[in-house]
């Protein structure tokens, strides 16, 4: 599912599902979670929950936890939202913070300090600048 309807149903059940964690959930094994973002399948049959916190230990109790809760979740969105079909929520652990810092890594060890990658000139040095020359009403 794309587009603007996509991008703004997806921020809705983030934000519904934060709330109903944080004041709803009762399992002792969720601990405490950051959902980053939600991507909604096209058919709107399932919906993948991306979650952030704690360690690794902690994270997967609390992804455990979610996933016995889901069920209850999913009824509870369906009581505040008004669609068609409320979607099998699926929480999984947000990796994109490791990813990122994976290609930063990659991009630092290939990328030569002090030189400039667009031009491959060392910083500071570029093309000759245009020197300021006689203007025409003086050489008159």
């Amino acid at each position: 599912m794309k587009g603007k309807r996509a991008a703004r149903l997806n921020e809705q059940l983030r934000r519904e599902l934060s709330e109903l964690i944080r004041t709803e959930v009762r399992d002792p094994r969720v601990g405490v979670v950051t959902l980053t973002g939600v991507e909604i399948a096209a058919d709107l049959g399932s919906a993948r929950v991306f979650v952030r916190g704690g360690d690794e230990k902690e994270l997967a109790e609390s992804l455990e936890g979610l996933g016995a809760a889901a069920p209850f979740l999913r009824s509870a969105l369906g009581r505040v939202l008004h669609i068609r079909k409320i979607p099998e929520l699926r929480f999984q652990q947000d990796r994109s913070l490791e990813h990122a810092r994976r290609i930063e890594r990659i991009l630092s060890e290939v990328i030569v300090p002090g030189v400039d990658a667009s031009a491959g000139l060392p910083v500071g040095d570029g093309p000759p600048k245009p020197q300021p020359g006689p203007s025409a009403a003086e050489e008159e």
